[in-house]
């Protein structure tokens, strides 16, 4: 698929007002020295020909003058070289007093809104192979996964719910990195005459595009709005941390521009919902503020003078709880939440194929004596479930313990004893009785 958003190619085509540019242009040469129309294309991500006629715009209004020309380094045309001049010092520090923001041109809200839409996650489709590649490294039962692939066509949001230790987490990961389509996210955008940075290195991640084909190879640098980075769909993951400040422009008081909150990175992506029900604020609330996007698929956010603008919500949303749902929220909000997925105890064949798949990763064979062993002493000792962590868990315990006593991997029985005495805390009756013994009274 190809979302290419395509470059401006006159000034007037940024979709805004032009002299945004020409402070761009401003900063650069008073900040980081730059001179030449290539320079400024390059940092401010705009063509050659749309910089040139802002700098002889600049030029007309007397806020720069040139001085000269940069000769080229392959024996071709020089460049023109460009200065500011009294009238462009003192334009360029009004313009740092409405914001410090140098970098790639923002792109027009309008714009970003449009691309958005056309690259929205609904439209790409994930096959019942791409799930089964997706989850080949983990038993998961077919009837899940069945169930799983319409939801994640749709685009839309999940509850996977289930008890502790069953994969929920790891389901959704894996959900997320299903998408393989490259979409196109901006640097920063623009809205009414503010800044608000998007890309962040931190959550997307940048790809190289290959060739297009070849009717459209020679116009494709032409055609490419810069502006804007391709990279792999999104995803953010969110746990405990999550508070409603998080969803809410940030604004800079010093730099004067703002920072988009995690759900707007997240767009044409997968917003991960971990742990839900244990964040900072309660359940409530932040189902309250989620109740619009999710039915209407549109967001709103307020800058901080009041004005507020609206974006299309466009992502996958993956609640992940292991708390009851009816406790966590109410039935109108269940009924926005299309699809619900329960992660179930392991069956004992599951749990068995679990097990041996984590102990031949570390060179181990799961013998019968073993299994049978193991499944006594949880389910019948210590009075517990069967869950899908339990395998790895125990067989960490054994590669450290054989690890600490210098032994080569040994799978036995009292190795995994002692790994079962770690799963699980002891009887909360023992609380304050148990205790260190100071040398010197052991006789």
């Amino acid at each position: 698929m190809y979302y290419e958003p395509k470059a401006p190619k006159k000034l007037n085509e940024v979709g805004y007002d032009p002299n945004l540019v020409l402070q761009l242009i401003g900063k650069g040469m008073y900040q980081e020295n730059l001179e030449t129309a290539i320079q400024f294309s390059n940092e401010i991500k705009l063509p050659t020909n749309v910089v040139e006629h802002a700098l002889q715009m600049m030029t007309e209004r007397k806020l720069v003058e040139s001085v000269g020309t940069l000769q080229s380094t392959t024996g071709g045309m020089g460049s023109l070289r460009y200065n500011l001049t009294n009238a462009g010092r003192k334009f360029v520090q009004d313009a740092l007093n409405q914001n410090q923001y140098f970098g790639p041109a923002p792109v027009p809200l309008d714009a970003y809104c449009d691309q958005v839409r056309a690259q929205a996650i609904g439209n790409e489709r994930v096959s019942p192979e791409d799930i089964e590649k997706a989850f080949s490294d983990i038993v998961v039962p077919d009837e899940f996964t069945d169930r799983l692939g319409p939801a994640v066509n749709s685009g839309m949001s999940i509850l996977i719910y289930g008890p502790a230790g069953n994969g929920k987490t790891t389901v959704a990961e894996k959900v997320a990195h299903i998408f393989d389509s490259v979409i196109y996210i901006p640097y920063a955008i623009e809205v009414n005459g503010t800044i608000i940075k998007v890309f962040d290195a931190s959550v997307h991640d940048s790809v190289e595009v290959e060739n297009p084909p070849e009717e459209r190879r020679k116009l494709f640098r032409e055609m490419v709005d810069k502006r804007f980075v391709p990279c792999k769909r999104p995803v953010v993951i969110t746990g405990g941390e999550l508070n409603m400040e998080m969803l809410d422009l940030k604004f800079n008081e010093i730099s004067k521009y703002y920072e988009a909150p995690l759900h707007i990175k997240a767009l044409n992506g997968t917003f991960i919902i971990d742990d839900f029900g244990r964040q900072q604020v309660s359940p409530e609330q932040l189902l309250n503020r989620w109740i619009v996007p999710l039915q209407s698929r549109i967001d709103f956010l307020k800058l901080h003078s009041g004005k507020s603008f609206e974006l299309p919500f466009d992502e996958l949303v993956i609640f992940s709880t292991n708390l009851a749902p009816d406790d966590l929220m109410d039935p109108a909000f269940l009924r926005r939440i299309p699809y619900k997925l329960e992660t179930k105890d392991p069956s004992l064949e599951a749990f068995k194929a679990i097990y041996t798949a984590v102990a031949n990763k570390e060179g181990l064979e799961l013998t019968e004596e073993i299994f049978q062993f193991t499944v006594h002493q949880i389910i019948k000792v210590s009075g517990k479930a069967l869950a899908a962590y339990q395998p790895k868990f125990i067989i960490d315990q054994v590669v450290a313990n054989c690890k600490y006593k210098g032994e080569e991997l040994t799978f036995t029985k009292e190795y995994v004893a002692e790994g079962l005495a770690n799963l699980y805390v002891q009887d909360s009756s023992f609380k304050g009785q148990v205790g260190m013994t100071p040398k010197e009274n052991v006789a």
